[in-house]
Parts: C-alpha cells; sequence; structure tokens
C-alpha cells in the first residue's frame, strides 16, 4: 500500500494505492492552523472509517507547495504511518530532464503533474491544472519539461472583484447560461467563466505555436475546477483529477531505493 499527499493552498488532497490502484482519495481544506497532533487524529479517522491500517503503508510520498505545512504533515506521517516519508523537492530523481533556468524553482505538483502525463501520454502534453493558480506545464515529446506558465485561477479572480469593488457581490463560480449576462451576478460568472476559458484556450494555442510541436500534443486538465471547463474545450482531451497522485507514486519509485 502506498499513500500520497498532494498539499495545495486551497485543498490537500490524499491518495492510497493498493498497486497500481488509486483505491481510496479524500480531499480536505488546507488549514495552516492546524497542528501535526490534529492532522493525526483526522487521518487516522479517515483511514479506520475505509477500513485502512496506516501502518500498512509500505511507502509515502508528499508534495507540497505549502512549506510550513511540509513540516507539520512530515511529523504527522511519521506517527501515524511509522515510515520513511519522501517530499518530491529539488534533488530526487524524476528521469525527466528539467530546462528551467532553475530547476529548484519548479512547483513540487508541477513535476508530478509532468511525469505523470508523460507517462501517460507518451508523446508531447500539455498539463492544465485548474488549482488555486491555473498552470500550464509543457512537456516535448522526448520527455522533458520545457516550462510553462501561471494566471491567477477563477475563484482568485471572482474574489479580487469582491475585495476591490465595492459595488461587486461575491458570486457563485458556475457556467452561466449566455456569455452576456443581463443582471451583475450574471454578467460577473459570465465573465469570469467564459473569459477563463478563451484565456486557457489562448494559452494552448500559443503555447502550441511557441514550440512547434512535430505532433499535437495531448492535453491533459486536472485540478479542482478541471471538470467545469473541460466540457466546453475542445483543446482538452481528457481530465484526470488524481494526475498529481499518480506522479507522486511513479516519483516515489524511482528514488525509492
Amino acid at each position: 500500500m502506498f499513500v500520497a499527499i498532494d498539499i495545495g493552498n486551497t485543498q490537500v488532497v490524499i491518495g492510497v494505492f493498493e498497486g497500481e490502484r488509486l483505491k481510496n482519495t479524500w480531499r480536505i481544506s488546507t488549514d495552516h492552523r492546524r497542528t501535526a497532533d490534529e492532522h493525526s487524529l483526522l487521518f487516522s479517522s479517515l483511514f479506520a472509517e475505509a477500513g485502512i491500517k496506516p501502518r500498512d503503508a509500505d511507502g509515502i510520498g508528499i508534495s507540497s507547495v505549502v512549506p510550513p505545512l511540509s513540516r507539520v504533515f512530515s511529523k504527522m506521517a511519521a506517527k501515524i504511518f511509522g515510515k520513511e516519508i519522501l517530499h518530491i523537492a529539488p534533488g530526487i530523481k524524476t528521469g525527466m530532464p528539467i530546462h528551467y533556468d532553475n530547476p529548484a524553482e519548479v512547483g513540487s505538483d508541477r513535476i508530478a503533474n509532468a511525469v505523470a502525463a508523460y507517462s501517460q501520454a507518451r508523446r508531447a502534453v500539455i498539463i492544465v491544472d485548474f488549482g488555486t493558480a491555473t498552470t500550464f506545464c509543457a512537456v516535448s515529446e522526448r520527455g522533458e519539461y520545457l516550462g510553462g506558465s501561471i494566471v491567477p485561477g477563477m475563484k482568485i479572480g471572482a474574489e479580487a472583484l469582491f475585495a476591490r469593488a465595492a459595488k461587486l457581490p461575491r458570486v457563485e463560480i458556475v457556467k452561466p447560461a449566455t456569455a452576456i449576462g443581463q443582471t451583475t451576478v450574471s454578467s460577473i460568472q459570465s465573465g469570469l467563466f467564459f473569459g477563463h476559458l478563451s484565456m486557457v484556450e489562448g494559452m494552448i494555442a500559443r503555447i502550441v505555436d511557441e514550440l512547434g510541436y512535430e505532433s499535437r500534443p495531448m492535453v491533459i486538465a486536472t485540478g479542482g475546477l478541471a471538470q467545469l471547463f473541460a466540457q466546453d474545450m475542445d483543446t482538452i482531451d481528457t481530465v484526470d483529477l488524481d494526475l498529481t497522485l499518480k506522479g507522486i507514486k511513479i516519483l516515489y519509485e524511482k528514488n525509492r531505493q
């Protein structure tokens, strides 16, 4: 049994693998205030409810974009799993050349996504991660990480409008019926959804054009809002909400020795 933990800015995603099969997943809110003991109680409760014994884990891998929580989760994992933990961090073996001016700057989640996506596609691939930020990662036909882009996610845009514009309300993140809104709420929802959708389509087109791929790359979407957008985008080939967890597992196996 392998346990993968993806610590994001908004959510922590936990996955339990039995062999190659992802058997269980949970999503909990990222909370900087929780202590290692509180996370231990929460994890123990989730595993007990699923009938899983934490000490049966053969390995644990953690990807984190929230440095203060990396230490908290390390303490928690050591306490309830009793195993050494692999942190997806600079210096580990990835099997993927990182063409970045400073490879250490690339987020661990982006590396995990790239490794998992190329493992599935076995050809040029673009990963779009609809998380707190919307990120784009490009991988070459030869499995090289070429770089990408980072833009504010749609929820950040919604919160920024609410915080900075006195007369604009906070709105629910949904797909509106039309691009032309006829109320303030529907107008904001239209701008957020269709504006973000158009941005993503435009960025994919620019990346493809700029890199001059020999053949059309596969486009994989992941992240909490991926399904909301994918159904309206012909440029997205597939959605894999567990991509980061799969990447953590692949990286653990590359480094377990």
